[in-house]
């Protein structure tokens, strides 16, 4: 006669049983922090018959586990905690991505299903108070350690809800730094921090992950201490040095009623009235250009802002673009009023191998038929990296 297999205790373990447990002792408190949550956690392992066979070790990995599931990222919190990956990108819920050294690699992790990856994007927004869901299926968060995540939720992405996180590593660079990455050359470093003394508004400009915002986060450092700086941001990313008398503003979304709205445009109005020295707008990309032209043109120069273009040209045409969807100036007055306001054009690009280095440096000259004329300060060579032009 055959003996009954004994079933293994640690088979019988599932995550949603104990989930269940540990949101029915929840309900004893009021409010919960982190610390009394991991009590609670522990105490269910420690109670429950299905865990009384696990070691220490395994109990800790599993509380863990919860711990990540229902208050953190789940999965991806060990991406999170890897200091060397800089943002996580999550296709759906088998397919799962990390930049690390500037390079993208694919992850093993997975989530179990859509439904549990929907589970959890939707719980870091509704705690944020940002609306996400079937009439709003795309927006952006904040997440507590200055992270910025992105998600997109189905019908809008139909291979499951799409989770990007571009990582703030807490690393706050300085210009040393990057000349020793090679990022830029001591000359033109030396260059862009007395353009910044010199309240001259420098436009930094790149593709997305280029490095504009680390960039601007360095130079602001030059920025005098006795001034007063007004920040403008969708998402607050920047990190300015050393500035005591700072303001940050940053906008906000609608909520799903349509109302209370606050757009960047109406940050850089309500930043005139508070005094400032200098404006900085962490990324300029629609009819907000002409709010901030108009800053520019009301004794507010030595402003930084940052933008999306492959050149430093580009940039300009981009600029008209915007300035005259916001404005009703004819063309040949915004030409005009961009090359007043704008001084300085920094390109920022990210090679094949990841790595990211400042390729142009120019400064605006005067207009000529209704067209931008800009002479090139620094261009890049590839043996030599960054070098100033020699003057015909």
């Amino acid at each position: 006669m055959k003996t009954k297999e004994k079933k293994n205790p640690k088979s019988e373990i599932t995550l949603s049983e104990l989930t269940t447990l540990i949101l029915q002792a929840m309900h004893t408190y009021d409010e919960i922090d982190d610390h009394t949550f991991r009590e609670i956690i522990a105490d269910i392992i420690n109670q429950s018959h299905q865990c009384s066979t696990l070691s220490l070790e395994e109990k800790r990995h599993l509380a863990t586990k919860l711990f990540n599931r229902m208050r953190r990222l789940d999965i991806l919190q060990e991406l999170m905690d890897d200091q060397e990956i800089t943002e996580i990108m999550v296709n759906g819920p088998e397919h799962i991505f990390f930049e690390k050294g500037g390079r993208l690699f694919p992850s093993d992790l997975k989530f179990e299903s859509k439904d549990n990856l929907e589970q959890l994007i939707m719980h870091f927004f509704s705690s944020a108070n940002r609306p996400l869901n079937e009439a709003f299926p795309i927006a952006d968060l904040r997440l507590p350690d200055g992270s910025r995540a992105n998600a997109v939720l189905p019908p809008i992405a139909p291979d499951g809800p799409i989770f990007t996180i571009r990582k703030f590593t807490g690393i706050r660079p300085d210009i040393h730094s990057l000349i020793a990455s090679g990022f830029i050359t001591k000359e033109a470093a030396l260059y862009l921090s007395h353009s910044v003394i010199s309240k001259k508004t420098i436009f930094l400009c790149g593709g997305t992950g280029s490095g504009k915002t680390t960039c601007l986060n360095v130079l602001s450092s030059f920025i005098p201490k006795n001034e007063r700086v007004v920040t403008i941001e969708d998402s607050a990313e920047l990190s300015l040095q050393g500035i005591t008398n700072l303001v940050r503003l940053e906008s906000r979304l609608p909520g799903p009623d349509g109302h209370g709205g606050i757009d960047i445009g109406q940050l850089i109005r309500t930043a005139l009235r508070m005094r400032p020295d200098r404006i900085v707008v962490g990324e300029v990309r629609g009819s907000e250009a002409a709010d901030m032209l108009h800053a520019l043109h009301t004794g507010h120069p030595g402003s930084l802002c940052t933008g999306h273009a492959n050149s430093c040209y580009e940039m300009l045409d981009r600029l008209v673009t915007m300035v005259m969807a916001g404005s009703t100036l004819p063309y040949d007055a915004v030409i005009r009023q961009i090359a007043m306001g704008v001084d300085i054009l920094v390109h920022i690009t990210r090679g094949k191998d990841g790595r990211r280095y400042i390729d142009e440096i120019s400064e605006m000259r005067s207009i000529t038929d209704e067209h931008f004329r800009i002479e090139t300060i620094f261009t890049y060579e590839e043996e030599h990296g960054l070098v100033k032009r020699q003057n015909p």
